[in-house]
């Protein structure tokens, strides 16, 4: 049964609109706007990024193609791409970054169960950062190197349901360590590094706060052992030592004991040296925690490749930044999506949506473009989704042609 609703309005149903409205009050983002108000700008930018719009002109173009749709869309006049360019120039880019904000909490609420392949009940973190590339001439707020422009995009994923904790962006130039100092810490989380984020002084900080740091340890780092615990070498972990700095200023920075673990990668045959102040968890776990760090690569892959995160939708300093918020709220709608219709499944729920029959034929007015993005979301090895759902949206994605 036709519940008179097209696909997009359904996913609009799972933006908080209350929350909206104070927000966009709080900063006033509707103050003497008399057409595109917040509201569509933001179902403008959702859509665009949910079929893989890639400028203003071509946003302007597929909404005016179905332009007798756009009232059921949630639009109450044209979208021209004018508009939406001094919409996005203008209005205050916190608006959409509380909005990220308050999705990413309902999101993490929903992943809270999940495993993480280990038995561990820390909130564990993987920080990292990922570049996007820009043209120097057009871009020139965004200096990185003498015939590029760039942005920087540091994320700290938390690894139950790969949802983005923090985003910061800046220029090419921010070293990823300085992250460090922004980031607020979490007492008993993990954090999961690279060795980008090898800074003594910094990760003392974080060791005071209560927080546990896992990371790789340089080639030359000047260290002697203290003392050492026995370990089954069978399993591929080679040594479990506590040490201490050897460098007089490294010591002044780190002066407690730090724990190396050495890991001989079975797969590979190369050797791996971990360092964390977590003393009670086992050698593998840390080495299998480290390992768990990937999922922000996926989730970098992901932004770039499904939701074409290098692709800029003006040149001012708040374009990326909404962009990225676009970006970041589509993927965390996907998840509330796939999470909710995991949920009433596995509850076996007696509601319409729960039913198989009726999915597949709403999906089939769907626009083809949006099941193989979604599908890939559902697909991805990192996000635990719905699999009956990520196989009717690949069945629906074979026999359907037109975009409601």
């Amino acid at each position: 049964m036709n519940v008179g609703k097209t696909l997009f309005a359904q996913v609009m149903d799972f933006v908080p609109w209350t929350s909206f409205s104070r927000i966009v009050h709080r900063y006033g983002g509707n103050s003497g706007v008399r057409t595109l108000s917040c509201a569509e700008q933001f179902r403008a930018m959702a859509f665009a990024q949910l079929i893989w719009r890639e400028s203003l002109r071509d946003i302007e173009l597929s909404l005016s193609a179905n332009a007798t749709k756009l009232y059921a869309m949630g639009f109450r006049s044209a979208v021209k791409r004018s508009t939406l360019a001094d919409a996005n120039e203008s209005r205050d880019w916190h608006i959409w970054a509380d909005l990220a904000a308050v999705l990413i909490r309902r999101a993490r609420k929903l992943y809270a169960s999940d495993t993480l392949g280990v038995e561990l009940d820390n909130t564990v973190y993987a920080l990292d950062s990922s570049t996007v590339d820009l043209c120097l001439s057009l871009f020139g707020w965004a200096p990185f190197r003498s015939t590029k422009a760039a942005i920087k995009l540091h994320t700290l994923l938390d690894l139950r349901g790969a949802i983005p904790a923090f985003v910061y962006i800046s220029d090419g130039k921010l070293h990823d360590v300085n992250v460090l100092d922004i980031l607020v810490m979490e007492a008993g989380a993990i954090y999961v590094m690279d060795r980008g984020y090898l800074d003594f002084e910094r990760l003392f900080t974080m060791h005071q706060a209560g927080a546990f740091f896992v990371t790789r340890a340089k080639v030359d780092m000047d260290a002697r052992r203290v003392y050492s615990i026995p370990v089954d070498r069978s399993s591929g972990v080679i040594c479990d030592q506590r040490i201490m700095l050897n460098s007089a200023r490294s010591a002044n920075r780190y002066p407690e004991h730090l724990r190396r673990v050495r890991f001989k990668d079975p797969e590979t045959a190369k050797t791996l040296v971990f360092l964390t102040d977590n003393t009670t968890l086992p050698a593998l776990t840390i080495c299998a925690l480290y390992k768990s760090r990937w999922t922000v690569e996926l989730f970098f892959k992901r932004l770039k490749h499904v939701l074409h995160l290098e692709s800029v939708s003006g040149l001012s300093q708040q374009a990326p930044v909404i962009d990225v918020a676009a970006k970041v709220l589509a993927d965390n709608l996907a998840s509330l999506m796939c999470q909710t219709a995991e949920t009433i499944h596995n509850m076996h729920a007696r509601r319409r949506f729960c039913n198989r029959r009726y999915a597949a034929r709403a999906l089939t007015r769907v626009q083809p473009s949006v099941l193989m993005m979604i599908g890939d979301v559902l697909r991805t090895p990192t996000c635990r989704r719905c699999a009956w759902l990520a196989m009717t949206m690949r069945r629906s994605s074979r026999s359907c042609s037109t975009w409601p």
